[in-house]
């Protein structure tokens, strides 16, 4: 059962809750998704099996609501042999109406559930055993991303965009996101880019801090003047003060002529400092006095210049932790965090990596000149529950990779191999690591074992590609797509 590429959350439930009642083998099962929403204790999505068709409609409230609710509160698996002599649940009327035995409830993702999966009435004689507990759990992780992805998508329909109020005020050009991530990002820039304040940008290496500096500069009165970016751990720590104040001839033994700075470059505009925590001290009392009288000296000059712009400081760094550590100016950090605009991981907005991946597939084909190649269903799937600890960054560099790969070898459809290529293998099988330094991650682990499956089933089928294709459940295109990718090739008699 292809569960990741159900598109609707109520068939995606009915088809997760009917396998796992069999895979454990129960008569009964009730699972539900988002149960905390709203303000009633009907959950937003749920699913019945085993149920008659009078106990469904009051299944998310009659069936042992105090077990399902203690699941999420603690989030832990509860077992219990028999509800009804269990002191946690036996004085409850909805076990006590039901006669109840045998319960398992395993709670659905990490930190708070997104819901719940329940089982009851064994098919086998006697209580969950330890080794249901263990399947139902896996199940329940499994379920998660899925889940968390289905509602997130459900909650971007196109009269709910949340971003479309900000999206008629605002310039925002090439701008990708309809999350309410983002539509509270945008709030926030509608609110300080009419106004001539500083800003500071918060937020993960690779979220796209860079690009929120330049739609808050093409939204304010400055939009038609100067943008300029100053990379701060780019400048060795001796010019640093020389590129963002400028310097006069003879100021430092490098200054062999005038230097002007970033910030006579950003004259009447706006001025990024980006890892604006990398600054050294030196230099940090420089720019609080910057701020708070708008004048500052060129190095060597007694001469003041008057700065009429705007800054925006943009840092991947704690600063409040930093203040503690002593590594960053408390009164620089209060300055510059008045208004503090944070900019989310990718990880909270999983219902767009979609949509990035495609746009920098784009972009990556126009750059480089390649033809049209699009992005495949399930690897779109994929990308959203892959972990992206670079963020935004890091996606557009694997896509930009992959769209390469794949027009090099002919292929106009960027599949999961593209993206995640198999490790190199010994012999013509996966290793399983010998060397615990190389062991392989999740996703290599699952790209090997991909492979090998996709070798296999070949050589069995004696390389018939509509009989492994039916055995694999994958189109012949796309068993012909992957089979290039993986470089299968078959064995010489």
């Amino acid at each position: 059962m292809n569960l990741g590429l159900r598109d609707d959350p109520a068939s995606f439930l009915a088809e997760a809750l009917e396998l796992v009642t069999q895979v454990i083998g129960a008569h009964q099962g009730y699972l539900e998704i988002d149960p905390a929403a709203g303000a009633s204790d009907v959950p937003r999505w749920w699913a019945a099996h085993g149920f008659s068709e009078v106990e469904i409609d009051g299944v998310g409230q009659m069936v042992s609501r105090g077990i399902i609710a203690q699941a999420i509160a603690s989030g832990e698996t509860i077992v219990t042999a028999s509800a009804m002599r269990d002191e946690r649940f036996e004085s409850r009327l909805s076990v006590r109406g039901a006669r109840i035995e045998a319960v398992m409830c395993a709670p659905i993702g990490g930190g708070t559930p997104l819901g719940v999966i329940y089982l009851q009435r064994r098919i086998e004689p006697g209580p969950f055993s330890e080794e249901d507990r263990r399947k139902a759990e896996m199940f329940a992780r499994h379920v998660a991303p899925f889940a968390d992805r289905l509602l997130a998508r459900s909650s971007l329909t196109p009269d709910k965009d949340p971003t479309q109020p900000y999206r008629e005020r605002l310039r925002l050009d090439g701008f990708i996101g309809r999350s309410a991530a983002i539509a509270a990002v945008l709030r926030e820039v509608a609110l300080v880019a009419p106004l001539d304040i500083d800003v500071l940008l918060t937020g993960g290496s690779g979220t796209g801090k860079s690009q929120l500096a330049r739609i808050i500069h093409d939204n304010s009165p400055r939009a038609a003047q100067p943008f300029v970016e100053l990379n701060c751990p780019a400048m060795p720590e001796p010019l640093i003060e020389s590129e963002l104040f400028g310097a006069v001839r003879g100021a430092h033994s490098t200054a062999v002529r005038r230097v002007e700075g970033k910030l006579a470059a950003a004259q009447r505009g706006t001025l990024l400092l980006d890892e604006v925590a990398e600054l050294s001290p030196p230099a940090q009392a420089k720019l609080l006095q910057l701020l708070q009288s708008r004048v500052y000296y060129p190095l060597g000059s007694a001469r003041a210049v008057r700065a009429d712009l705007r800054i925006v400081a943009a840092t991947n760094v704690d600063l409040g932790a930093a203040v503690a550590e002593g590594k960053f100016r408390e009164d620089l950090f209060y300055r510059l965090s008045v208004l503090p605009i944070r900019m989310p991981a990718l990880a909270e907005r999983r219902a767009e990596v979609a949509d990035l991946a495609r746009h920098f597939c784009a972009s990556a084909c126009e750059r480089h000149h390649l033809p049209h190649v699009t992005i495949s269903e399930h690897l779109a799937e994929a990308l959203a529950e892959v972990e992206w600890p670079g963020n935004i960054r890091r996606l557009a560099h694997a896509i930009e990779a992959s769209a390469i790969r794949a027009a090099g070898t002919g292929i106009l459809r960027i599949e999961r191999a593209h993206v995640f290529p198999p490790a190199p293998v010994r012999g013509g099988a996966a290793s399983p690591g010998a060397d615990a330094a190389a062991r392989a991650t999740f996703q290599e682990a699952a790209r090997r074992f991909q492979a090998q499956l996709i070798r296999e089933t070949l050589e069995e089928t004696g390389w018939n590609i509509v009989d492994a294709s039916r055995r694999l459940e994958v189109a012949r295109s796309h068993l012909y797509a992957l089979i290039r990718a993986f470089g299968i090739e078959r064995a010489k008699r």
